[in-house]
């Protein structure tokens, strides 16, 4: 679909920091960002406030002027302008949706780790459970069984745990998954053989 006169016209003024420019802009794709934002949340089964929303379009709308309106002159034209925002805004969406939620596994390490730290939990519980755990890793294959250690027991985040073991960051968490899956397939074994 060609570059329609509307928003040539758009591009333009706003690079040439026309006054007005900036905010017809954000008048005419709004409707399109938090559309993007919906669509994007709602894929990936995640509940955003409205303040949530608010804060992505904020950080879509910066990166599209940031520096100089740069994601504008970057822009050649082979799609529709409103094609080339929602493939940039999805993009922006998708990295907070996914910062979002590790932050939320975080804060949940960060919980459990206060409270074994604040004695919240009978002293020798926490040696029986890592005991526990240890034996139950010896039933993994290594690299998941270090993983799994590495973020249960060490609490180190997935970018982390990729750096450490030299694995992409995003394949931690189906490495997570499937170490997972085998420990409660062997503890179902372990409970209908006793």
């Amino acid at each position: 679909m060609p570059l329609r006169d509307i928003d040539r016209n758009l591009i333009d003024r706003c690079l040439q920091k026309e006054p007005g420019a900036w905010n017809d802009f954000v008048d005419r794709y709004m409707g399109l960002i938090y559309h993007v934002i919906h669509h994007a949340a709602h894929a990936r089964s995640r509940v955003l406030s409205n303040e949530d929303i608010e804060d992505i379009a904020a950080e879509i709308f910066l990166k599209i002027v940031d520096e100089d309106y740069a994601v504008l002159r970057r822009f050649k034209g082979n799609s529709s302008l409103p094609t080339y925002l929602t493939v940039i805004a999805r993009r922006i969406c998708v990295k907070d949706l996914i910062r979002r939620h590790r932050e939320e596994e975080l804060g949940h390490t960060h919980a459990h780790r206060a409270a074994v730290e604040n004695g919240d939990t009978d002293g020798a519980e926490p040696i029986a459970a890592a005991e526990e755990v240890e034996r139950m890793l010896e039933d993994l294959p290594p690299r998941e069984a270090e993983v799994v250690r590495l973020y249960h027991l060490e609490f180190q985040n997935y970018r982390q745990i990729g750096k450490k073991l030299g694995i992409p960051e995003n394949s931690v968490g189906p490495i997570l998954a499937k170490a997972r899956k085998r420990l409660r397939e062997t503890a179902e074994e372990h409970r209908s053989a006793s």
